[in-house]
């Protein structure tokens, strides 16, 4: 241990992250700011051979930073993980998705340890930042790891610092961003949490890995609930004729005991949507039901089936079906200012539509095209967004607020425009074109 501390310390460590997506690029450009040798490892050559052309995949991380990377020359990306052999602490940054039954899929998590265990070198540092459940490290990935003869705390280190990245948030970046950290024997945490402080400027160190797997999903648990609160109060909101967002404005005004959360059209993005699923699936083990989470989980769900809802009744007040009806989605992303589509609303919100005999386009400045997702079939490419194209849809549908997007302008030339993000707040003139959702 004394041997990888020292050359942790020394910045001599070379340092492998695999997967290479918004959680690995980010952490890679902290790690080289910091000194270290890394080696990036990707199953996916396109995007191994952009970043070593010093080519950016990810709009909110510029290929300028990437190119500075490379020229720095302590950067290689590669699809052969075999040189595995050659690092000396691994960062698993791979997917950890749903499958259709909500139940965890861990198999990039179980064939990351496999390779390490084939391309074994002794005293590794292995920690997991993928999102999961209270288990996984001690549970899962140490018997992988441990397959080949080898003792964890003495052959080599394991630890689980959970991610918590949040892409395109100019206020925080991996580096201002504490990080939780536990391991499964002390000298575990004590080698990871030398690793992560040389590049954040925070440390948290946590009992076990246990504590620091749970540590993610109650941020995120607690996001989801408090969302799914007020989702329920808007759908009952819109009932009673009172504007949840004037609400919300309002009770943010108390200095204490508050803190906003906002409706939308439902939630997306790799963590909301799925982390809190992970501890329901692993509550049943104890006999538990999370009923909170199971519920804000329905609430949150319901959301795109409601905006197709109002939809249809904000047509029938212009005597049109919805059948038929040419819709623009605007905006894809799951957030506004990203060009990430996993689990969005945006991608529900269409199916349904669809399936409703509506005609249904999008634009989104971010995604020009829907890519191949394990969620969805949808192919479609972004339209223009112009006078024309918005004068030849009956309603236009704003579902994900980029800031770029000019909203007066497109309520000026939009016959309808249906806000499920109170993009329009700022609009002044022809609100009357305006519907909530």
């Amino acid at each position: 241990m004394e041997i990888l501390f020292e050359k942790i310390k020394n910045r001599q460590a070379v340092i492998g992250v695999v997967g290479l997506g918004y959680v690995g690029l980010p952490l890679i450009m902290e790690f080289s700011k910091a000194g270290y040798n890394i080696i990036g490892f990707d199953i996916d050559p396109e995007k191994t051979e952009m970043l070593n052309r010093g080519e950016s995949y990810i709009h909110h991380i510029p290929s300028s930073r990437v190119q500075e990377l490379v020229n720095a020359g302590r950067f290689e990306a590669t699809t052969d993980f075999s040189r595995l052999e050659e690092v000396d602490c691994i960062s698993i940054c791979v997917p950890t998705p749903l499958n259709k039954n909500r139940e965890p899929d861990l198999s990039y998590v179980v064939k990351t340890g496999e390779t390490i265990v084939k391309n074994y070198k002794e005293g590794t540092l292995v920690i997991l930042e993928s999102t999961t459940y209270p288990g996984t490290s001690d549970e899962l990935l140490k018997p992988v790891l441990e397959s080949g003869g080898f003792k964890c705390g003495e052959d080599f280190y394991l630890a689980y610092s959970p991610e918590r990245e949040d892409p395109g948030n100019p206020k925080f970046s991996t580096s201002t961003i504490p990080k939780v950290v536990g391991g499964i024997t002390p000298a575990c945490t004590k080698l990871a949490a030398e690793l992560y402080s040389s590049i954040v400027t925070s440390v948290i160190p946590v009992s076990s890995t246990r504590a620091s797997e749970m540590t993610k999903l109650l941020e995120n648990i607690y996001r989801c609930v408090n969302i799914a609160l007020v989702n329920e109060l808007k759908m009952l909101t819109d009932k009673m004729g009172i504007d949840l967002w004037e609400v919300i404005d309002a009770a943010s005004t108390k200095p204490f005991g508050y803190h906003p959360f906002y409706p939308g059209p439902g939630l997306g993005g790799h963590c909301i949507p799925i982390d809190p699923f992970y501890l329901t699936w692993k509550a049943r083990e104890y006999d538990m039901a999370t009923n909170f989470i199971e519920l804000a989980g329905e609430v949150n769900s319901r959301m795109p089936d409601y905006v197709v809802q109002r939809t249809m009744e904000i047509l029938n007040e212009f005597e049109k079906s919805l059948k038929g009806s040419k819709i623009l989605i605007l905006g894809a992303a799951y957030k506004k200012d990203v060009d990430d589509i996993r689990e969005s609303p945006a991608i529900k919100l269409i199916e349904l539509l669809l399936e409703k005999g509506a005609v249904v386009e999008y634009n989104d400045p971010y995604i020009p095209r829907f890519p191949s997702l394990r969620s969805s079939k949808l192919r479609l490419k972004s339209v223009d967004l112009d006078e024309h194209t918005l004068n030849n849809f009956d309603c236009a549908i704003i579902v994900t607020d980029h800031t770029n997007y000019d909203y007066q302008w497109i309520v000026d030339n939009s016959k309808i425009v249906i806000d499920t993000r109170n993009g329009t707040k700022k609009v002044t003139k022809n609100r009357s074109k305006i519907f909530k959702a």
